[in-house]
């Protein structure tokens, strides 16, 4: 009975994270339809649902976005956390900040990568692609010191086997091959609730 019941719980648990891996695709392959200026200025924004114009965004925005049509809103998220947390964050290291800011702090990768290792799950950074799966969020260090986030979808290259990325990296929300272009700085999972019922 024990054995039963274990195999239903991996199960209910596989067939879950299907849910999500399909329904995140779906939302990242239907965010590249958008013509999205890159414009990462601050602006001051609603809450908690808060969005820039839609016109506009930064490779946040994208990841943002995909979850928000999923009905998960990382703003609210992200603020919450780091009220309760806010010494766990960079905020104060990176940007100099001393309490939150919801119009921009979700819209800040280091902030992002803190969220999802603290609610989510971390990966450890490797060069292997069959390491990286369908709704895997990753993060890299571009030339300039500029931190960079996009989704691994479920899709590889035809040609080099790497898994396809959606993100945005100054021409709008695109599908790519990029994984391993750029310095790899995190790996992450983050599987909102209402899919680990």
């Amino acid at each position: 009975m024990k054995k039963i019941v274990i195999l239903l719980l991996l199960l209910s648990a596989s067939l879950q994270a299907s849910e999500f891996n399909h329904e995140i695709v779906s939302s990242l392959i239907e965010r590249t339809k958008h013509d999205v200026i890159y414009d990462g200025s601050y602006i001051a924004i609603n809450y908690p649902n808060g969005d820039v114009p839609s016109e506009i965004g930064v490779c946040t925005d994208v990841i943002i976005r995909a979850y928000r049509a999923l009905g998960t809103d990382l703003q609210k998220l992200v603020h919450e956390d780091m009220k309760s947390h806010f010494s766990l964050y960079p905020s104060k290291r990176i940007w100099g900040l001393s309490s939150t800011d919801k119009n921009i702090d979700h819209r800040r990768v280091p902030n992002l990568q803190t969220f999802f290792a603290r609610h989510g799950e971390s990966f450890k950074v490797t060069g292997n692609k069959s390491d990286y799966s369908t709704g895997d969020i990753v993060t890299w260090m571009l030339p300039g010191n500029l931190p960079h986030i996009g989704m691994v979808i479920d899709k590889v290259d035809p040609i080099t086997g790497n898994p396809l990325i959606v993100h945005n990296i100054g021409l709008g929300p695109k599908v790519e091959d990029m994984i391993f272009e750029y310095k790899i700085t995190g790996h992450y999972r983050f599987v909102p609730m209402q899919y680990n019922k």
